[in-house]
């Protein structure tokens, strides 16, 4: 039986992932989270791999405060990036593979282009450096493949989408940006993506091919025109004034521009994309029925 190692498993991703499995009764999953697994101890982390013996692991574990990672850099990096050289110490010697999740912040998002996977890197935010780091140290293991993804949001934990839900009920009116592009993943469809991958290699059904891979869903918006989505969903008479990011001011610099070009991961692992659009009406469907 093929044992899967999902860390960060309380997050997002790590959430979505544990629902998914239940599809897929032919492997172990150990689904693990700080208390079970700290990334960041060394010694711990390689106990805790050699004893559970992955054929992957699934590496959701992040520090993800973006705003806050500018006061608390060091933090940050050691999750994101010493605790992935903790991972991959562990299983240097293995036949494990890892798939490592990486973002966006990586670029400066001066783009007007796509983000291709061999785009020119340059983090401008203390977050989109650790997520760096941890690139490199995931990458350092010959047997990893890292997804780089954009505007997480799902039913579980704390996002955009449900920060916007929470405010449409009892606002009259909302201000969100409109001057920053991407492209929002439903963390569901990613986990999805990640299932497929794996099985797909486990049943023969195309090779394992490691290296950097971007993964968002399909279409380009702002967070303006996600807002607008979700209220008029939602059925709110609140309404959605659109504003230029100068209108909050941070010490981050967020990219302006973090559009990424998904064909490398579609045409490697056959994989087909939903719009934004519909996954977005999917995850507000189960948020109504939660």
């Amino acid at each position: 039986m093929t044992t899967i190692l999902v860390t960060g498993s309380a997050g997002q991703l790590g959430s979505e992932i544990r629902e998914r499995s239940v599809r897929y009764s032919g492997y172990n999953f150990i689904f693990t989270d700080t208390g079970e697994l700290d990334i960041t101890d060394e010694g711990a982390t390689a106990n805790f791999i050699s004893a559970a013996a992955p054929a992957w692991i699934i590496n959701c574990a992040a520090y993800t405060a973006v705003d806050r990672a500018e006061e608390e850099e060091q933090l940050a990096t050691l999750i994101n990036g010493r605790g992935v050289e903790n991972i991959v110490s562990a299983i240097r010697g293995t036949g494990c593979r890892l798939i490592h999740i990486s973002t966006d912040y990586v670029f400066d998002g001066s783009s007007p282009l796509p983000y291709t996977e061999d785009a020119a890197i340059g983090p401008t935010s203390a977050y989109g450096r650790s997520k760096l780091a941890g690139e490199k140290a995931a990458l350092d293991w010959p047997h990893t493949m890292v997804i780089r993804t954009s505007w997480l949001y799902s039913s579980y934990g704390n996002n955009f989408v449900r920060t916007i839900l929470g405010k449409a009920g009892s606002a009259e009116s909302i201000n969100v940006v409109f001057d920053q592009a991407g492209s929002p993943t439903y963390a569901a469809d990613l986990a999805a993506a990640i299932m497929e991958i794996i099985s797909g290699v486990i049943q023969n059904r195309h090779p394992y091919i490691p290296g950097i891979f971007n993964y968002s869903d399909e279409g380009v918006c702002s967070w303006y025109d996600i807002a607008k989505e979700i209220i008029s969903a939602a059925g709110s008479p609140c309404a959605v004034n659109p504003v230029r990011s100068s209108a909050y001011p941070s010490r981050v610099k967020r990219p302006s521009y973090s559009v990424l070009d998904k064909s490398k991961i579609k045409e490697t692992y056959n994989l087909i994309i939903p719009h934004w659009r519909v996954s977005l009406n999917n995850c507000l469907t189960k948020i109504n029925t939660i």
